[in-house]
């Protein structure tokens, strides 16, 4: 493809760009990838429209990245042949959990901003970058949005900053002690726990990220319970004012790429009361340890680094 049918229009004014003129089912040349790694990293989320992959082309778009995780940590049952993908729909959760698995979910929803999360911080090493590809999608609802947490950091106030810098927090798939349910039994038998920078520095740019979510980050090292939730409910509420994030509305071939880094996202809670089908696929890419400002790096509490193999205990 001809570098100049490559086009990059921004969507929102801190995160996102829509990217085209690229068809991602086959390789690109080396121009090209390097203007989508150039327009990832300065957007934050990138997204592709009306694209042909199946799962084979969706990884090997990816490869052209970075090498690919093993589909989730939790994982035990990726598709046949092809392990790196994680399928994303309701209706396979309620199979594999039971009847009550959204009721179960929705029950640990404590606030506006539950929901948000960046991919797989219980990790020592989470993911780099998610590539989520749809495949069926409702007419209406179901849109994702995601926040550019380089834009919350630098939206603090200078002490806030300072505060954050000097912070490490405590990130794990957290299942309240008294459910009791086939997920809570697999994921105590899978424990996944890390110690973060609360501001990670990113390897690729050195800017500044505000590195918390609401999804996995379980409490800051050093403060009292008290202390931990009411800094942290501070800086969720923080990284997820609307003005640093994009909203995406999902058509069936459309592909988003974001920098697993420098994000959080959040899935859509719309359609639980309608009968409609929404199936994606996403792969991820292996990442590496967050370092903070004081160069320290994130520490392996319980369980394995996220890599291309599967580490699940059935």
């Amino acid at each position: 493809m001809p570098e100049n049918q490559l086009t990059i229009t921004r969507v929102a004014g801190h995160i996102g760009a829509e990217i085209g003129g690229l068809d991602l089912a086959e390789p690109l040349e080396e121009t090209a990838v390097a203007a989508v790694r150039g327009a990832l990293l300065e957007h934050k989320v990138v997204f592709f429209r009306a694209q042909r992959l199946d799962h084979g082309s969706q990884i090997a778009f990816a490869r052209q990245f970075g090498e690919l995780t093993h589909a989730h940590p939790h994982e035990e049952a990726p598709p046949e042949q092809f392990p790196q993908i994680l399928t994303i729909d309701p209706d396979r959760y309620a199979k594999k959990y039971g009847e009550d698995f959204r009721q179960e979910y929705h029950k640990r929803q404590y606030s506006y901003f539950a929901g948000w999360h960046t991919d797989v911080t219980a990790a020592v090493n989470p993911p780099a970058a998610s590539i989520l590809r749809a495949e069926d999608v409702p007419e209406f609802g179901g849109d994702t949005q995601w926040t550019n947490l380089v834009a919350a950091y630098e939206g603090l106030s200078a002490p806030l900053q300072r505060l954050a810098e000097s912070l490490r927090a405590v990130h794990r798939f957290r299942i309240p002690a008294e459910e009791d349910s086939k997920r809570a039994e697999r994921v105590n038998a899978n424990l996944l726990i890390a110690e973060h920078p609360v501001v990670r520095v990113h390897p690729e740019t050195g800017e500044r990220a505000l590195f918390v979510n609401p999804g996995f980050t379980d409490h800051i090292v050093g403060l009292s319970a008290v202390e931990s939730r009411r800094v942290l409910d501070l800086f969720y509420e923080h990284l997820t004012r609307p003005e640093y994030t994009v909203r995406f509305r999902w058509r069936a071939g459309d592909v988003a790429f974001w920098d697993n880094r420098a994000t959080a996202h959040l899935a859509p809670h719309d359609l639980d009361h309608l009968n409609v089908r929404r199936t994606l696929h996403r792969v991820t890419l292996i990442g590496d340890r967050p370092v903070g400002v004081d160069g320290r790096e994130s520490e392996l509490i319980a369980g394995r680094p996220f890599l291309a193999q599967s580490a699940v205990v059935s």
